[in-house]
C-alpha cells in the first residue's frame, strides 16, 4: 500500500489531494498537506511528504512525516523546562530502557514547520538528536498470480525449536489456523484513541516465519517463539500509518524480550532518530533483516534496509528473474523467493508478491545459524550467508540481487 494511505490507493492520488505546499524559510518546498487528509488526528496532525534529497536518483513515496511533531532521544537536563518556553509540548515521554535511550515525542509551536522547529531545537540544544516522525509502510507490492518455490513443509516442524524471532509490522490475526497454537507473543504500539490497522500483511509475515506445517501453510521456522509487533493504525481519515515513535518502542520491546533475529517488512525513509535506534539496536546484539522496498529499480534507498546494520533483502520470481518493483541500490544484500508466495490473511489465504515476502526467508536461514549454538555478528552471519549464496546477475555482489540468491534448505536439524 501507499504510505499512510488506505490500501490500494498510489502515492500520485495523495499528492493530487492535496491542497498546498509547506516552505521552510529559504522557500525550499519541504511537503505538502490539504483538506483531503486528515486534520483532526492527534490534534493539528497530517501527513507531510519529505523533500527528497538531491543527487539520489528517482523518488520514494516513503518520505512522508507527521505534521506538527518532532521526535528527541536523550536530550539534556533541563530539556523540558526550556521547551515549554520554546512553545513545545510533550506529547508522550517513552523511556526505552533496553534501549537505554529517552524518547520524547513533541507537538511544535502553532504555525510552525517541522524542519524549522528541529533548527529551533538544535540552537537552544547543540548536538540535540532530533527529527520528523517519519511514516512507515508494509513493504508488500502486489497480488500474485504464479507460484513460486523456496518454503516446503517437508521435515520443517521442529526448525527454530529454543529460539526468539521477532518481527515488526502490521496487525497479525492471531487466531488464523496458520497461527492457532504457535507460539506467537503479539504486542500492538498503536496510539490510544485509535484502532490498529488491518492485519492482511502482519499475519501474512508471521505465518511465513513461525505458520503451522501440518496444515500446508508452510512456516519456515514453525518451532519458534514469535514476537510480533504492530506499529500501524488507523486515523480518522481511514489512512493506516506506521509512524517512527511506535518503531522505536517495538524495537525496544524486542531487546527487552530476548530476539535473536528481528524481522522488518516495512518501508520508510532516512531519519536521524530512527538511524540512531538502528545502531544500537545492532550493538544490543539483534540482527536485522528488512525488505529492500517496493518503490522500483530508480527509487530512493528505502529505510531501514539501506542502514549498514541491518540485512537488506530482495525479492524474485520464477527463474529467479528480479521482482519488477524491487528497489535496487549498492544496500542490497540478498536475494530469496518473493513473487507469487503463498500467504496467510484474514479469512483465508492468497498469493502476494514483494520484498516483504523474501525478508522472512532471511530472517528464517539467520535464525538458523544462530540455533546451531553459536553466537554470531550480524556480520558474522551475514558471511556465512555469502558463502551459500548462488550469485546472479554481475560476477560478486550486484545492486538488483546483492551476493545472491538463498533459500531455506528441504529440512533442519538444530
Amino acid at each position: 500500500m501507499a504510505l499512510g494511505v488506505a490500501a490500494g490507493t498510489p502515492i500520485d492520488v495523495l499528492h493530487a489531494q492535496s491542497k498546498a505546499l509547506d516552505y521552510d524559510s529559504s522557500g525550499r518546498v519541504i511537503g505538502i498537506h490539504g483538506s483531503d487528509l486528515d486534520s483532526k488526528a492527534r490534534g493539528q496532525s497530517e501527513v507531510r511528504a519529505r523533500p527528497p534529497s538531491r543527487g539520489v536518483k528517482g523518488g520514494a513515496p516513503g518520505g512522508l512525516y507527521r505534521r506538527g511533531e518532532v521526535i528527541v532521544l536523550d536530550p539534556p537536563r533541563g530539556f523540558v523546562p526550556a521547551l515549554r518556553r520554546l512553545g513545545f509540548s510533550v506529547i508522550e515521554h517513552a523511556p526505552l530502557r533496553a534501549l537505554q535511550l529517552d524518547l520524547y515525542l513533541l507537538r511544535i509551536p502553532s504555525g510552525m514547520a517541522e524542519y524549522q522547529a528541529i533548527s529551533r531545537l538544535r540552537q537552544r540544544f547543540p548536538g540535540i538528536v532530533a527529527d520528523v516522525n517519519q511514516l512507515f509502510e508494509p513493504s508488500a507490492g502486489s497480488a500474485g498470480r504464479t507460484r513460486s518455490t523456496g518454503r516446503s513443509a517437508v521435515d520443517r516442524a521442529a526448525c527454530g525449536a529454543g529460539m526468539t524471532l521477532g518481527m515488526i509490522d502490521a496487525a497479525v490475526d492471531t487466531s488464523h489456523p496458520a497461527l492457532r497454537g504457535q507460539r506467537v507473543d503479539y504486542r500492538s504500539f498503536h496510539d490510544r484513541g485509535r484502532q490498529p490497522g488491518p492485519a492482511n500483511h502482519g499475519t501474512a509475515i508471521a505465518a511465513m516465519l513461525v505458520g503451522r506445517t501440518s496444515e500446508g501453510w508452510g512456516g519456515l521456522v514453525p518451532g519458534a517463539r514469535l514476537k510480533a509487533a504492530n506499529i500501524f493504525q488507523l486515523e480518522e481519515s481511514g489512512t493506516t500509518v506506521g509512524s517512527a515513535n511506535a518503531l522505536f518502542k517495538a524495537i525496544d520491546w524486542m531487546v527487552a524480550g530476548g530476539v535473536s533475529v528481528l524481522n522488518l517488512s516495512i518501508a520508510g525513509s532516512d531519519n536521524r532518530v530512527t538511524r540512531l535506534v538502528f545502531r544500537r539496536g545492532h550493538a544490543k546484539g539483534i540482527v536485522m533483516v528488512a525488505a529492500a522496498g517496493n518503490w522500483g529499480a530508480e527509487a530512493q534507498p528505502a529505510y531501514p534496509a539501506a542502514y549498514s546494520e541491518v540485512v537488506a533483502v530482495t525479492a524474485v520470481g520464477a527463474g529467479r528473474s528480479v521482482y519488477r518493483h524491487a528497489n535496487q541500490g549498492s544496500y542490497i544484500d540478498f536475494a530469496a523467493p518473493g513473487v507469487g508466495v503463498w500467504t496467510a490473511v484474514p479469512g483465508g489465504g492468497r498469493y502476494q508478491s514483494g520484498t516483504s515476502f523474501a525478508a522472512p526467508f532471511v530472517s528464517a536461514l539467520m535464525t538458523l545459524e544462530v540455533a546451531r549454538g553459536t553466537m554470531l555478528s550480524s556480520a558474522a552471519l551475514r558471511a556465512n550467508l555469502r558463502r551459500v549464496a548462488v550469485d546472479l546477475g554481475d560476477p560478486g555482489r550486484d545492486e538488483i540481487y546483492g551476493w545472491g540468491y538463498v533459500e531455506m534448505p528441504r529440512s533442519c536439524r538444530n
